[in-house]
């Protein structure tokens, strides 16, 4: 037997195998678990994460996320919502603000007939229910462990982890973030758009209920976010983006709480009451990041090894959900068509090219979206201010203009 027959008599096969096991690589594995289930066809699934759940992890660090109403509807069709609402805190308002100026206009569940536009998690609580009910799961998981080499074959994917296991997957899905090691080895394009910002992010104790409103309030140094949070020992709590230049950014993660709550308070106003306290404060560079083409030989990738947001709408998570749980309705699509006499390939060309068929609409238009708004609200031009600022008071004089841009921020998209 030679040494190369005898590493493939050692290969591990699998359906799909999920690189990273954040929000989206871990959903996913969830989700096409339960897709498995509902089709009594049990799918061969491997999740291999670097970080142990059980150590400080990247992904499910300290940041809250705000999961929109149509992400929630999608989370309880793959039957995983359920299990994460407690988690939640219901977004009822939105108040949008352009500081300095008079445009702003509000959206308000009520008047959709909903009882939220959204919830927010955070993401270390999130996390921690992710990995008990993955465990739980017959989903193989590999953690930690890290991929060192991704080999391209006619019929798989073969993946050697830093522990010698070798997995052969017919298709391979890159979920590991915005530095995706998967695309590194693929040797896959990715175009950068730098904003110059950095987002500044805490969580910040007030003196008065946020009674379920988040404010996005445009700045001239970028958007600052407050989202609602749930009660900590009686206080409430609003988790803070605060989109800055770089040197205002680091001045104000080192400055003293007094400081920091202070310039806080005069960006943002008192329209959330007095900020009282501020917890640890973290940084991240602020740019739009996208895969030209996300898909590969028998590879997909999805979420921010996709594409990664710049926070100003909060669609990050809701674009790669619905990345998610498109290739989940393709692969469903393919169970459903299988015959004895023809498996389903899930790796094959059909499968990755329906998959970016349905995705590009969607994520081209977010992507367009996303840099027009970075760039039309971060800047004191005179005629874009002027236009932002009447676009903001339309939308409060004629409510029915609401309604596309409430559709978009509860992440309603037509699928295809």
């Amino acid at each position: 037997m030679t040494a190369e027959t005898e590493q493939d008599a050692h290969l591990i096969c699998v359906d799909v195998a999920i690189v990273g096991g954040a929000m989206a690589g871990a959903t996913l594995a969830l989700g096409l678990k339960s897709l498995g289930d509902s089709l009594k066809r049990p799918l061969k699934i491997a999740l291999i994460e670097a970080h142990s759940p059980h150590q400080a992890h990247p992904g499910f660090d300290a940041r809250s996320i705000a999961i929109a109403h149509g992400s929630i509807f999608e989370l309880t069709q793959i039957g995983l919502w359920p299990k994460l609402a407690h988690l939640g805190t219901s977004i009822k308002n939105i108040h949008i603000s352009d500081r300095g100026h008079m445009g702003m206009t509000e959206l308000n569940a009520a008047a959709f007939n909903l009882e939220s536009l959204g919830q927010v998690v955070e993401l270390e609580r999130v996390g921690q229910v992710l990995f008990t009910l993955l465990a739980d799961a017959d989903i193989s998981l590999y953690c930690p462990n890290k991929v060192m080499s991704v080999e391209a074959q006619v019929n798989a994917q073969i993946l050697t982890l830093d522990d010698g296991t070798r997995l052969s997957a017919s298709l391979l899905v890159a979920a590991d973030g915005v530095n995706s090691q998967v695309r590194a080895a693929c040797k896959q394009p990715l175009e950068r758009i730098d904003f110059d910002q950095v987002a500044l992010v805490a969580n910040v104790q007030t003196n008065q209920a946020h009674e379920n409103w988040a404010f996005e309030r445009f700045t001239n140094t970028g958007p600052l976010a407050l989202l609602p949070m749930g009660s900590d020992n009686g206080r409430s709590r609003v988790s803070l983006v605060w989109a800055l230049p770089p040197d205002e950014a680091k001045r104000l993660q080192s400055a003293s709480h007094n400081v920091f709550l202070s310039e806080l308070q005069q960006a943002f106003g008192s329209r959330s009451g007095q900020f009282i306290s501020v917890g640890e404060r973290y940084s991240y560079p602020l740019t739009l990041s996208y895969m030209p083409r996300p898909i590969y030989h028998r590879t997909v990738f999805i979420g921010n090894a996709a594409q990664a947001l710049h926070p100003i709408a909060g669609q990050g998570f809701n674009l790669g959900l619905r990345d998610l749980m498109s290739l989940i309705q393709v692969i469903k699509q393919q169970l459903l068509n299988e015959t004895d006499a023809q498996p389903t390939d899930f790796g094959s060309t059909e499968v990755t090219h329906a998959y970016l068929q349905r995705r590009e609409p969607d994520r081209n238009a977010t992507l367009c979206n996303i840099e027009c708004l970075v760039r039309g609200f971060s800047n004191d031009h005179w005629p874009l201010v002027a236009g932002r600022s009447l676009g903001l008071r339309l939308l409060s004089w004629a409510p029915p203009l609401k309604i596309p841009v409430a559709k978009t921020a509860m992440g309603w998209k037509a699928r295809r």
